[in-house]
């Protein structure tokens, strides 16, 4: 087909195509728009650099110090009403736990102490300076954790500074403070009545009956302890620190007990045999 006028005229020598004047407009255009994109974008990246820079010259450490400082102290005083009991809220505790006594960590360090009575006694929470301990069956445990029953005052205070292992099965806290158990069974025991006790059995089924009865009270006295035995073994309240030291006949030149008036008024008298 032959060639137009217009396209005649849009031709350079060599028969290569030349773009029309406003489409090279527009391409110069579009070429100064990216060079001066590009341009703010350098110059955007260097600015922020510098921002940076200056940033980091006015940046002071205090504030974060401050942050810290606050926290710390914060942290303390809830720290403080935890282990207090809510007695503080800045450590100042009349009766410190035993982890923050440095007696107590010796203690675990140069493992178990032995004391006579005589030693145990002065550990009966009158010296607030010193634990408060108190022993059950020959062995010693911390107590305190819990010097508002235990300490001056409290209820079974009795216990305190001593091996009261027999008030703890009698419940006869101010008589019983002492280890000896010898006669303990007998508030378990029936009273005789000989009349009623005639008209049931003979002499030796009534013997034969008392030695079982005594067998019975005598469980009952090994069960009772070793409830309270067993009770500060294994209570996490009350950490094990040692033993009570005696001398090997101590029971022997200890006096005999009677049943203290408590106990003793807990005795029935022998029921007559069942369908009698």
């Amino acid at each position: 087909m032959p060639e137009t006028r217009g396209s005649v005229r849009n031709r350079k020598a060599g028969g290569k195509p030349v773009k029309p004047a406003a489409e090279a407009v527009v391409e110069e255009v579009d070429t100064d728009e990216a060079e001066e994109i590009e341009a703010t974008r350098v110059e955007k990246k260097r600015r922020t650099a510098r921002e940076r820079v200056v940033d980091e010259d006015d940046y002071s450490p205090w504030l974060d110090v401050l942050r810290v400082l606050s926290f710390l102290v914060i942290a303390s005083c809830g720290l403080s009403y935890l282990v207090s009991g809510g007695e503080s809220f800045t450590w100042g505790l009349r009766h410190p736990p035993k982890y923050l006594d440095i007696a107590w960590w010796k203690a675990q360090w140069h493992g178990p102490v032995y004391m006579t009575l005589e030693e145990l006694a002065e550990f009966d929470g009158r010296n607030e300076s010193k634990p408060l301990y108190l022993a059950i069956n020959g062995t010693i445990y911390d107590v305190s954790s819990n010097r508002r029953i235990y300490g001056p005052g409290g209820g079974y205070s009795y216990f305190a500074g001593t091996d009261a292992a027999r008030s703890f099965v009698t419940g006869c806290f101010a008589e019983d403070r002492t280890a000896d158990m010898r006669g303990a069974e007998e508030m378990y025991l029936p009273l005789d009545d000989p009349e009623t006790d005639a008209r049931y059995w003979t002499e030796a089924e009534l013997e034969e009956l008392r030695r079982r009865e005594r067998e019975d009270a005598l469980r009952r006295v090994h069960d009772g302890l070793d409830h309270w035995v067993r009770f500060f073994a294994n209570s996490p309240k009350y950490p094990q620190v040692g033993y009570v030291r005696r001398d090997p006949d101590w029971l022997e030149k200890e006096p005999r007990k009677t049943l203290c008036d408590a106990a003793a008024k807990g005795r029935k008298k022998r029921k007559a045999p069942e369908g009698k």
